[in-house]
């Protein structure tokens, strides 16, 4: 059987990297001397690590496809502060015991603890007809499977199998002490909210083997899916608000806050304003941390990051201040 021995976060500069890796991402490219180069994004659960094949990167190419567990032989090296491999070799694995699903990153906290910590939440709520919506989607197995699953994003933040809950959870323990300090907000519809904003990227969102976007993903979007389904839940209740479901569908529709994000409405109630906020606060929160502790940098800022355009200062080593003053 195919083992894995070489992690991402343990690859250093200099290291001779055999091993196994999922692909996520490959393409071919055209170096500045104009020669074909095949680049590449390799993950296992620690982390992701690029990946370049100069010598015969069209026959590589040939090789393998996104989402295959491949076998390679590379050297590591440092390119602008961060972890690169050479890649000589690429082999595909065919074990049938090696998934794509071994390799991708999951959520440092436990799913069920998290989703009873969610269930707890939900018991609160106690406005009958919001908890009546709140029971009868996460009642559904199926529902709830998808959920304690889904990463929240592909890429910028809890991206990892378990991230959507992980992150659903903190957005909503922080709201709660929100709302009570702001006594004129409904606490039941800003907490129902926040634990339904991203309900949509169940949908938005495949993670049975690479995480990347569905067809309904890249078509229509979370947003407009979460609303979609809720809509649907809706109409199973009887007699709910219909002024309560405008301003639930209203926080869906706008907590990525403008426009410019992909929301069609910008926040015109207390609730979707703060839920608004609270979600920006935690999915920043984490892709600050996340790629504050990416592997393979070993400087004290991180390099430049495209989405939040800027450098992130990770904060001086323990005792490099010490030697600069010595």
């Amino acid at each position: 059987m195919n083992t894995k021995n070489i992690y991402v976060k343990d690859i250093r500069a200099g290291d001779r990297v055999s091993d196994l890796f999922l692909v996520t991402e490959k393409n071919m490219a055209i170096s500045q001397k104009g020669n074909p180069y095949l680049n590449l994004k390799l993950r296992d659960t620690t982390g992701e690590v690029e990946g370049r094949v100069w010598d015969r990167a069209a026959e590589m190419n040939g090789i393998f496809q996104t989402g295959d567990i491949i076998q390679i032989q590379s050297q590591a090296v440092s390119f602008r502060n961060m972890i690169q491999l050479s890649i000589s070799k690429i082999s595909v694995v065919n074990d049938p015991a090696v998934t794509p699903a071994d390799y991708l990153p999951s959520s440092a906290s436990d799913t069920s603890e998290m989703f009873e910590a969610l269930m707890e939440i939900i018991r609160t709520i106690q406005n009958p007809h919001l908890k009546a919506l709140l029971d009868l989607i996460f009642g559904d197995e199926k529902t709830a499977d998808a959920f304690r699953k889904a990463p929240a994003a592909k890429g910028f933040h809890h991206a990892y199998i378990g991230g959507l809950l992980e992150h659903t959870l903190s957005v909503t323990q922080l709201l709660d002490p929100v709302t009570q300090h702001y006594r004129q907000v409904n606490r039941d519809l800003a907490m129902t909210g926040g634990i339904l904003h991203d309900i949509g990227k169940i949908h938005e969102l495949s993670f049975d083997g690479t995480m990347d976007y569905t067809d309904e993903g890249r078509l229509v979007g979370h947003i407009v899916l979460a609303v979609e389904f809720v809509n649907t839940k809706i109409a199973a209740i009887e007699n709910f608000p219909k002024q309560l479901a405008l301003e639930l569908r209203h926080i869906l529709l706008s907590h990525h806050g403008v426009l410019e994000f992909g929301s069609p409405k910008r926040p015109k109630t207390l609730e979707a304003l703060i839920v608004n906020f609270i979600d920006d606060l935690d999915a920043k929160t984490n892709a600050f941390s996340g790629f504050m502790n990416a592997p393979g940098n070993e400087s004290d800022w991180t390099p430049y990051h495209r989405l939040l355009e800027r450098f992130i200062y990770k904060g001086q080593k323990p005792g490099s201040e010490g030697q600069e003053n010595s």
